[in-house]
């Protein structure tokens, strides 16, 4: 490795700057939380007890002793796999195994992630055996964990592989014009999954059911009636199997969207809760909220795949990494280029935080207002965005720069506040 070189001086910033910058937020949410966390705030004077806010601070503070260790070793493991020569060291051994380009990106990644995923399973297991049911939150058995790592390994999988296969044939045959057939690609790909992720790919982990007839489905599909939303059906699905923990979203895209409602949000929540939590939802449909963000995803990912497109040809950036590059550098080395640019840069990222925040921060404020004015009330929404809180363990209060780089939801006392403004 050249310590010297600008791609791995980029590389050991960005690792130092994310980590310190996580360290320093957390800690000043820890503190925040021991100074402020159990103090009920005047406006939840009524819905929040003291037992509550002593048991999401203990909750929070759960995961937050376990991270400590998990972004410190993580950070380490990531440094020696570097420093060690791990990386070039793999792709020596898998090319001594096959010539096939696709084969060798295929197993490159597979093998070159085996480090961290076995680091991330004992935190994982604590995670959900330790924390999350001790707190009353998960149904999980053992096995049902491991089978779900299981078929999501393989899921994700059977996705990115046509995806690199289409990449590699467009270095060989596309010349200096595959970033921009990539980039259509990757679009159509993204498109297709979305169609086929709730009618083949959801059903895998959980069971999807029909919302039963009755007082509950007439509410919401006359507010779906109302708003213009075509959906294939509502649907509860059977998320108190796995955990505790409630939601409701949209999903699919064209004739295959659906309305899929938690059966422990069902169960948390009245009817016109419900309503104003699925108004919510409508109002990130009617505000054009995810094709805005498509059409700034669009020209950004043309733009990344543009500039990859000259990083990956410059040859120091694999020798700075222990990669020996003589002369150009060659089309089955370009995935590789790939892979040392989202290292190099991809700690970079938290400094676009606070800023996409900010603008799904404000979606949610419409998507609330419109709930509010489509409800013909806010305080529905107000006592199930509470209710949703409790019983989540999710903190109340935080700092002001902690929910800037962390939180692209408005805080609790910040929702309420513009609902009933």
């Amino acid at each position: 490795m050249i310590f010297s070189n600008i791609f791995v001086l980029i590389f050991l910033g960005g690792t130092a700057f994310s980590f310190l910058l996580d360290m320093i937020l957390e800690r000043i949410d820890f503190s925040f939380r021991k100074k402020h966390g159990r103090e009920i705030p005047e406006i939840l004077s009524n819905q929040i007890d003291a037992q509550t806010l002593d048991k999401t601070c203990r909750y929070e503070d759960a995961k937050y002793n376990l991270w400590i260790p998990s972004i410190i070793l993580e950070v380490m493991l990531s440094l020696y796999l570097v420093f060690c020569g791990f990386y070039p060291a793999l792709l020596g051994e898998i090319c001594t195994w096959t010539e096939n380009s696709f084969f060798t990106a295929v197993l490159f990644l597979i093998l070159g992630g085996i480090p961290g995923a076995l680091l991330s399973i004992p935190f994982a297991l604590y995670s959900e055996f330790g924390i999350e049911k001790h707190f009353g939150f998960s149904n999980m058995t053992f096995g049902m964990w491991l089978a779900d790592e299981i078929k999501g390994f393989f899921i994700n999988l059977v996705i990115m592989a046509p995806l690199l296969l289409a990449m590699i044939g467009l270095f060989k045959y596309a010349s200096d014009w595959w970033w921009i057939l990539l980039g259509c690609i990757y679009f159509v790909f993204s498109l297709g999954i979305s169609i086929i992720y709730p009618i083949f790919i959801a059903p895998i982990f959980n069971k999807f059911t029909p919302l039963e007839d009755g007082q509950l489905k007439t509410r919401l599909e006359e507010l779906l009636k109302k708003c213009g939303f075509k959906a294939s059906g509502l649907f509860v699905m059977d998320a108190s199997r796995r955990s505790g923990h409630s939601n409701a979203y949209f999903t699919g895209f064209g004739k295959s969207k659906r309305v899929v409602l938690y059966d422990t949000l069902i169960e948390q929540l009245s009817p016109e809760e419900i309503e104003a939590v699925l108004g919510h939802e409508l109002g990130h449909y009617k505000h054009h909220h995810i094709l805005k963000k498509l059409l700034f995803m669009i020209p950004a990912v043309f733009v990344i795949l543009f500039a990859i497109s000259f990083l990956i040809k410059i040859p120091v950036l694999y020798t700075s990494f222990g990669f020996f590059i003589d002369g150009e550098v060659p089309y089955q080395m370009m995935f590789i280029g790939i892979f040392l640019l989202s290292l190099v840069f991809g700690e970079w990222g938290s400094l676009l935080s606070p800023i996409m925040n900010f603008f799904s921060r404000r979606d949610e404020f419409q998507a609330d207002a419109f709930a509010k004015k489509i409800c013909g009330t806010g305080e529905h929404l107000c006592t199930a965005l509470i209710k949703l809180n409790k019983e989540n363990l999710s903190e109340i209060q935080v700092p002001k720069i902690y929910s800037i780089f962390n939180y692209n939801h408005p805080p609790l006392l910040e929702r309420i506040a513009a609902l009933r403004k």
